[in-house]
Protein backbone atom coordinates (compact mmCIF):
# COMPACT_ATOMS: atom_id res chain seq x y z
CA UNK A 1 0.00 0.00 0.00
CA UNK A 2 1.63 3.27 -0.83
CA UNK A 3 2.30 5.45 2.49
CA UNK A 4 4.37 8.75 2.72
CA UNK A 5 5.69 10.22 5.61
CA UNK A 6 4.35 13.40 6.99
CA UNK A 7 6.68 16.80 6.73
CA UNK A 8 5.52 17.78 9.60
CA UNK A 9 6.14 15.43 12.06
CA UNK A 10 6.80 12.42 10.58
CA UNK A 11 4.04 10.49 10.83
CA UNK A 12 3.09 7.57 7.92
CA UNK A 13 -0.30 8.66 6.33
CA UNK A 14 -1.90 6.33 3.86
CA UNK A 15 -3.22 7.55 -0.04
CA UNK A 16 -4.63 5.96 -2.80
CA UNK A 17 -3.79 6.97 -6.38
CA UNK A 18 -6.08 5.84 -9.03
CA UNK A 19 -5.82 6.23 -12.91
CA UNK A 20 -3.08 7.38 -15.44
CA UNK A 21 -0.12 8.75 -14.62
CA UNK A 22 0.25 11.56 -16.80
CA UNK A 23 -3.82 11.97 -16.59
CA UNK A 24 -5.52 15.70 -15.20
CA UNK A 25 -4.99 15.51 -11.70
CA UNK A 26 -7.57 15.46 -9.02
CA UNK A 27 -7.04 15.34 -5.30
CA UNK A 28 -9.54 14.76 -2.94
CA UNK A 29 -9.79 15.50 0.78
CA UNK A 30 -12.13 13.54 2.30
CA UNK A 31 -14.81 14.40 5.49
CA UNK A 32 -14.00 14.09 9.00
CA UNK A 33 -13.98 10.01 10.48
CA UNK A 34 -13.58 9.20 6.75
CA UNK A 35 -10.83 7.69 4.44
CA UNK A 36 -10.51 7.39 1.30
CA UNK A 37 -12.83 4.62 0.06
CA UNK A 38 -15.57 7.27 0.70
CA UNK A 39 -15.48 8.64 -3.02
CA UNK A 40 -16.19 4.84 -4.36
CA UNK A 41 -18.58 6.65 -6.46
CA UNK A 42 -16.20 9.65 -7.81
CA UNK A 43 -12.22 8.39 -7.98
CA UNK A 44 -13.03 5.13 -9.47
CA UNK A 45 -15.29 6.80 -12.73
CA UNK A 46 -13.24 9.42 -13.01
CA UNK A 47 -9.68 7.77 -13.07
CA UNK A 48 -11.66 5.21 -15.71
CA UNK A 49 -12.30 8.56 -17.87
CA UNK A 50 -8.95 9.57 -18.13
CA UNK A 51 -7.72 11.54 -14.70
CA UNK A 52 -5.47 10.56 -11.79
CA UNK A 53 -7.34 10.38 -8.52
CA UNK A 54 -5.42 10.85 -5.49
CA UNK A 55 -6.60 10.76 -1.85
CA UNK A 56 -5.04 11.44 1.66
CA UNK A 57 -6.62 8.97 4.63
CA UNK A 58 -6.00 11.81 7.29
CA UNK A 59 -4.28 11.01 10.49
CA UNK A 60 -5.74 8.98 12.89
CA UNK A 61 -8.27 7.79 10.03
CA UNK A 62 -8.66 4.97 7.31
CA UNK A 63 -5.15 3.32 6.90
CA UNK A 64 -2.81 6.37 8.07
CA UNK A 65 -1.16 6.20 11.53
CA UNK A 66 -3.19 6.88 14.91
CA UNK A 67 -1.27 9.30 16.39
CA UNK A 68 -1.44 11.73 19.37
CA UNK A 69 -0.60 15.08 18.02
CA UNK A 70 -0.99 16.93 14.73
CA UNK A 71 -4.73 17.59 14.73
CA UNK A 72 -4.61 21.40 14.64
CA UNK A 73 -5.68 22.83 11.38
CA UNK A 74 -2.12 24.20 10.43
CA UNK A 75 -0.51 20.75 10.55
CA UNK A 76 -4.05 19.19 8.93
CA UNK A 77 -2.62 21.56 5.51
CA UNK A 78 1.09 20.48 5.88
CA UNK A 79 -0.04 16.56 5.43
CA UNK A 80 -2.26 17.63 2.26
CA UNK A 81 0.58 19.94 0.73
CA UNK A 82 3.27 17.33 1.80
CA UNK A 83 1.39 14.43 -0.06
CA UNK A 84 0.82 16.63 -3.32
CA UNK A 85 4.81 17.67 -3.30
CA UNK A 86 5.96 13.50 -2.52
CA UNK A 87 3.69 12.98 -5.53
CA UNK A 88 5.12 15.70 -7.35
CA UNK A 89 1.59 16.34 -8.25
CA UNK A 90 1.07 20.10 -11.00
CA UNK A 91 -2.11 21.95 -12.45
CA UNK A 92 -4.32 19.97 -9.39
CA UNK A 93 -8.04 20.48 -8.64
CA UNK A 94 -8.37 19.85 -4.86
CA UNK A 95 -11.81 18.48 -4.25
CA UNK A 96 -12.94 18.28 -0.18
CA UNK A 97 -15.71 17.29 1.70
CA UNK A 98 -16.99 18.96 4.59
CA UNK A 99 -13.34 19.22 6.85
CA UNK A 100 -11.72 19.03 3.59
CA UNK A 101 -13.01 22.37 2.44
CA UNK A 102 -10.96 24.15 5.85
CA UNK A 103 -8.07 22.25 4.86
CA UNK A 104 -7.87 22.78 1.91
CA UNK A 105 -8.34 27.01 2.58
CA UNK A 106 -5.40 26.59 4.78
CA UNK A 107 -2.77 24.46 2.58
CA UNK A 108 -3.50 26.76 -0.04
CA UNK A 109 -2.86 30.31 2.27
CA UNK A 110 -0.49 28.49 4.01
CA UNK A 111 1.65 27.03 0.89
CA UNK A 112 0.61 29.06 -2.22
CA UNK A 113 -1.34 27.72 -5.23
CA UNK A 114 1.82 26.85 -7.53
CA UNK A 115 0.50 23.60 -7.82
CA UNK A 116 -2.99 24.14 -7.65
CA UNK A 117 -5.32 25.28 -10.92
CA UNK A 118 -9.06 25.20 -9.02
CA UNK A 119 -10.89 24.13 -5.90
CA UNK A 120 -14.18 22.06 -5.58
CA UNK A 121 -15.91 22.53 -2.08
CA UNK A 122 -18.40 19.22 -1.87
CA UNK A 123 -21.04 19.96 1.53
CA UNK A 124 -17.94 22.17 2.86
CA UNK A 125 -17.98 23.09 6.17
CA UNK A 126 -16.07 26.55 5.12
CA UNK A 127 -15.76 29.10 6.26
CA UNK A 128 -16.59 27.63 9.41
CA UNK A 129 -20.05 26.86 11.22
CA UNK A 130 -19.67 28.17 14.96
CA UNK A 131 -21.00 31.73 15.83
CA UNK A 132 -18.06 34.08 15.19
CA UNK A 133 -18.18 38.15 15.87
CA UNK A 134 -18.59 38.16 11.96
CA UNK A 135 -20.77 35.88 11.99
CA UNK A 136 -23.91 35.69 14.38
CA UNK A 137 -25.55 33.55 12.67
CA UNK A 138 -23.66 30.50 13.01
CA UNK A 139 -23.63 27.44 15.75
CA UNK A 140 -23.48 28.09 19.50
CA UNK A 141 -20.40 26.63 19.81
CA UNK A 142 -21.08 25.38 23.31
CA UNK A 143 -24.25 23.44 21.84
CA UNK A 144 -21.42 21.71 19.29
CA UNK A 145 -19.03 20.64 21.86
CA UNK A 146 -22.46 19.60 23.50
CA UNK A 147 -23.03 17.10 20.52
CA UNK A 148 -19.09 16.20 20.40
CA UNK A 149 -19.41 15.20 24.15
CA UNK A 150 -22.38 13.03 23.25
CA UNK A 151 -19.86 11.03 20.51
CA UNK A 152 -17.27 10.86 23.04
CA UNK A 153 -19.61 8.75 25.55
CA UNK A 154 -20.92 6.59 22.76
CA UNK A 155 -19.55 6.93 19.30
CA UNK A 156 -21.35 3.82 17.62
CA UNK A 157 -24.61 5.57 18.91
CA UNK A 158 -23.36 8.77 17.90
CA UNK A 159 -22.87 7.37 14.06
CA UNK A 160 -26.07 5.46 14.49
CA UNK A 161 -28.68 8.29 15.37
CA UNK A 162 -26.69 10.47 12.53
CA UNK A 163 -26.63 8.24 9.79
CA UNK A 164 -30.33 9.20 8.27
CA UNK A 165 -29.73 12.78 8.75
CA UNK A 166 -26.43 12.55 6.67
CA UNK A 167 -28.17 11.25 3.84
CA UNK A 168 -31.36 13.08 4.37
CA UNK A 169 -32.93 9.96 3.07
CA UNK A 170 -36.28 11.22 4.23
CA UNK A 171 -36.17 13.68 0.88
CA UNK A 172 -37.60 12.81 -2.46
CA UNK A 173 -34.65 10.41 -4.69
CA UNK A 174 -32.50 9.64 -1.41
CA UNK A 175 -32.12 6.27 -1.66
CA UNK A 176 -29.81 4.79 0.56
CA UNK A 177 -29.43 0.93 1.62
CA UNK A 178 -29.55 0.01 5.52
CA UNK A 179 -26.64 -2.31 4.46
CA UNK A 180 -24.94 0.72 3.21
CA UNK A 181 -25.71 3.00 5.96
CA UNK A 182 -24.37 -0.07 8.21
CA UNK A 183 -21.39 0.03 5.94
CA UNK A 184 -20.88 3.62 6.38
CA UNK A 185 -21.11 3.97 10.34
CA UNK A 186 -18.45 0.91 10.74
CA UNK A 187 -15.87 3.10 7.93
CA UNK A 188 -16.59 6.39 10.27
CA UNK A 189 -15.63 4.22 13.58
CA UNK A 190 -12.71 3.27 11.93
CA UNK A 191 -11.50 7.00 13.12
CA UNK A 192 -9.77 6.42 16.29
CA UNK A 193 -11.03 7.55 19.09
CA UNK A 194 -8.91 10.23 19.99
CA UNK A 195 -9.17 11.26 16.25
CA UNK A 196 -12.51 11.88 16.28
CA UNK A 197 -12.84 14.21 19.27
CA UNK A 198 -9.82 16.21 17.98
CA UNK A 199 -11.18 17.06 14.68
CA UNK A 200 -14.40 17.52 16.18
CA UNK A 201 -13.31 20.30 18.65
CA UNK A 202 -11.32 21.58 15.41
CA UNK A 203 -14.83 21.93 13.39
CA UNK A 204 -16.30 23.65 17.22
CA UNK A 205 -13.41 26.48 16.79
CA UNK A 206 -12.42 26.72 13.12
CA UNK A 207 -12.92 29.66 11.22
CA UNK A 208 -11.29 30.46 7.76
CA UNK A 209 -13.31 33.70 6.69
CA UNK A 210 -10.51 35.98 6.31
CA UNK A 211 -8.37 33.19 4.36
CA UNK A 212 -11.25 32.62 1.81
CA UNK A 213 -10.68 35.94 -0.28
CA UNK A 214 -7.08 35.44 -0.45
CA UNK A 215 -8.43 32.37 -2.57
CA UNK A 216 -7.93 33.31 -6.19
CA UNK A 217 -8.53 30.03 -8.12
CA UNK A 218 -11.70 28.98 -9.84
CA UNK A 219 -13.83 27.68 -6.94
CA UNK A 220 -16.76 25.21 -7.53
CA UNK A 221 -19.08 24.90 -4.88
CA UNK A 222 -21.61 22.08 -4.31
CA UNK A 223 -24.11 22.03 -1.48
CA UNK A 224 -27.26 20.40 -0.82
CA UNK A 225 -30.29 22.49 -0.15
CA UNK A 226 -30.97 19.49 3.34
CA UNK A 227 -27.53 19.68 4.38
CA UNK A 228 -28.17 19.90 8.50
CA UNK A 229 -24.52 19.37 9.06
CA UNK A 230 -23.54 22.52 6.98
CA UNK A 231 -26.76 24.42 7.08
CA UNK A 232 -26.59 26.05 3.00
CA UNK A 233 -26.82 29.79 3.95
CA UNK A 234 -24.22 29.89 6.50
CA UNK A 235 -21.53 28.00 4.88
CA UNK A 236 -22.34 27.40 1.07
CA UNK A 237 -23.65 31.14 0.49
CA UNK A 238 -21.24 32.71 3.00
CA UNK A 239 -18.33 30.98 1.16
CA UNK A 240 -19.50 32.02 -2.19
CA UNK A 241 -19.31 35.72 -1.20
CA UNK A 242 -16.50 35.37 -0.08
CA UNK A 243 -14.43 33.52 -2.20
CA UNK A 244 -13.01 35.40 -5.50
CA UNK A 245 -14.28 33.44 -8.04
CA UNK A 246 -16.50 30.83 -6.94
CA UNK A 247 -19.81 29.09 -8.58
CA UNK A 248 -22.34 27.49 -6.38
CA UNK A 249 -24.53 24.97 -7.26
CA UNK A 250 -27.02 23.52 -4.93
CA UNK A 251 -28.58 19.99 -5.07
CA UNK A 252 -32.28 19.92 -4.54
CA UNK A 253 -33.25 17.52 -1.25
CA UNK A 254 -29.71 16.77 -0.99
CA UNK A 255 -28.11 16.28 2.21
CA UNK A 256 -24.60 16.25 3.40
CA UNK A 257 -23.88 12.55 2.25
CA UNK A 258 -24.70 13.80 -1.32
CA UNK A 259 -21.20 12.10 -2.38
CA UNK A 260 -23.35 9.36 -2.00
CA UNK A 261 -27.29 10.52 -2.94
CA UNK A 262 -26.17 12.15 -5.90
CA UNK A 263 -23.40 10.47 -6.95
CA UNK A 264 -24.09 10.64 -10.82
CA UNK A 265 -24.64 13.92 -10.87
CA UNK A 266 -21.34 15.10 -8.23
CA UNK A 267 -19.34 13.23 -10.56
CA UNK A 268 -20.21 15.02 -13.90
CA UNK A 269 -20.17 18.11 -12.26
CA UNK A 270 -16.35 17.44 -11.03
CA UNK A 271 -15.46 15.72 -14.46
CA UNK A 272 -16.51 19.12 -16.29
CA UNK A 273 -15.37 21.34 -13.60
CA UNK A 274 -11.97 20.14 -14.31
CA UNK A 275 -11.93 20.05 -18.04
CA UNK A 276 -12.65 23.86 -17.87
Amino acid sequence: MPYFTSPADGTRLHYVDYGPADGPVAVFVNSAYLGSEMWEFQMPALAAAGHRCVSLDRRGHGRSDDVWNGFDLDTLADDLHGLIDHLDLRDVTLIGHSMGSVEITRCLTRHGADRVARVAFVAGIAPGVVRTADHPDGLDPDIVRAANEVCRRDRPAFFQDGVAGFFAVDRPGNEVSEAFMQYFIQRAQLSSPHSTAAVQELVATVDVAPELPKIDLPVLVVHGTHDTSAPLETTAHRATRLLPDATLKTYDNAGHGLFVTHADQLTADLGEFMAS
